[in-house]
């Protein structure tokens, strides 16, 4: 079953966009704090989305979607059908019949191939944006890394000196140090 029969190749170029402001909007509201993964996640959903679109128009190359419908089809005559000589005609019948079918698929594909090709200069031109924006995102993840491994060892820091602040007061009251307090 094709979802995308009646889609023509503008609106499949909206779907790319579509598919990846919703990602990106929708990881931006899972991880509020941290909108470079947003971008970075609609840039990947919009490179997968066009190599989709370009793949899917390649492999639909007979529909009139993508303009091969302009150009007349081929139909070679019946030769099988001539009196007298007719059946000695039906194989060259069969090979013309071939040629005519391989010269339609090459005009099919010839109208489908720049479609396709803006579909993949779209995903090749996300892949230049996605990685800087990926290094920018590792850089972003690890300096919240060491603000947080920082964070961690100023409180463990600062458990251990409650802790000495702790038994220097068992010892000034008088408690056991081996007390659970």
């Amino acid at each position: 079953m094709d979802i995308f029969a009646g889609v023509g190749s503008d609106w499949l170029k909206a779907l790319t966009w579509i598919a990846a402001l919703v990602c990106g909007a929708a990881v931006l509201l899972w991880r509020r704090r941290r909108p470079d993964l947003a971008a970075l996640a609609a840039v990947v959903v919009f490179m997968a989305a066009s190599v989709g679109a370009g793949i899917y128009v390649l492999n639909h190359l007979g529909d009139g979607r993508w303009g091969g419908d302009r150009e007349a089809r081929l139909n070679p005559p019946s030769l099988s059908e001539t009196p007298m000589v007719g059946q000695f005609l039906g194989p060259l019948d069969g090979a013309l019949n071939g040629m005519a079918d391989g010269v339609n698929e090459f005009v099919d594909f010839r109208a489908a191939l720049p479609v396709a090709l803006e579909f993949f200069t779209a995903a090749g031109w996300a892949l230049v944006v996605l990685v800087p924006l990926g290094l920018f995102s590792a850089t972003v993840g690890a300096a919240r890394a060491r603000r947080r491994d920082a964070e961690a060892a100023a409180a463990v820091a600062e458990v251990a000196q409650l802790r000495a602040e702790l038994e220097r007061v068992k010892r000034h009251i008088g408690y056991p140090a081996d007390d659970i307090i």
